[in-house]
């Protein structure tokens, strides 16, 4: 008997219990790209839609001895990688992406929750450059995330020292600055590109999230890497332009808008 295949995402992130980030958004991306959804989560949170209020980092062991049982069963096509929490944690991951070369990385580098909550300190970031960097395929921070991680002010110059870094493509999305539009750079080789795209009215929960996980679903698919990262982003500026409120605060993206 033959049975449909779909590509394996691996997610690592965290939990959010109010659904609109971290794990669930991921799994409902996945799901929405027809691909099948495997995830480790890296922290448990306390949050809502307004704000986090505790990340707690799960213990690193676990997380490796985790991930390595799915993939000693499935074959993983991408790892998508968010919220880490703990620095112990990036060693985790590292420990476990570095095994598979071939399989492409995109990391969505969460440094602050949505609500202003500080996610990161100087030996993650630390970390995230000098470990997970070097191995990332697409890398989706947003303008002030690209800052910290290069400490650099113009977006030109943090594209070209995240991917001298070690990054292959570097997407810095726009949507938290007050522009008219939302303005995205990529940059990759000795290429850049900007995408430009309507202002939606509200402030969205997992925007990030969603972005990320939908190049990996691309990728993982085989669609050509620029191509993935133009689509992805549609697919997610659709997804938000069709948002819905589950709580007092920021709206959660229809994942699943096409139905």
């Amino acid at each position: 008997m033959n049975y449909l295949q779909r590509p394996v995402v691996i997610s690592f992130s965290g939990h959010d219990p109010c659904g609109g980030a971290g794990i669930q958004a991921d799994i409902e991306t996945i799901v929405s790209h027809q691909c099948h959804a495997a995830s480790v989560i890296t922290c448990l949170t306390m949050q809502n839609t307004l704000n986090v209020a505790k990340i707690m980092p799960q213990k690193s062991e676990d997380i490796v001895q985790q991930a390595d049982l799915l993939l000693c069963d499935m074959p993983v096509h991408a790892f998508k990688i968010g919220l880490i929490g703990h620095v112990q944690v990036v060693h985790a991951v590292y420990e476990i992406i570095q095994k598979y070369p071939l399989v492409p990385v995109i990391l969505d580098p969460v440094l602050a929750a949505g609500g202003g909550k500080e996610l990161a300190d100087t030996a993650l970031i630390e970390a995230i450059r000098t470990l997970l960097l070097p191995l990332t395929t697409v890398l989706t921070p947003n303008v002030q995330e690209a800052r910290r991680l290069t400490e650099c002010n113009d977006i030109k110059m943090c594209g070209e020292r995240l991917l001298n870094l070690g990054c292959d493509y570097v997407l810095v999305t726009g949507g938290d600055e007050k522009t008219e539009s939302v303005v995205n750079h990529l940059f990759y080789a000795n290429h850049s590109e900007k995408y430009t795209w309507a202002r939606l009215p509200l402030h969205y929960h997992g925007s990030g999230c969603t972005l990320a996980s939908s190049i990996a679903c691309l990728l993982a698919l085989g669609v050509e890497p620029v191509l993935a990262i133009n689509d992805a982003q549609e697919y997610t500026w659709h997804s938000l332009q069709r948002a819905y409120q589950s709580g007092g605060g920021q709206a959660n993206p229809n994942r699943l808008f096409w139905r």
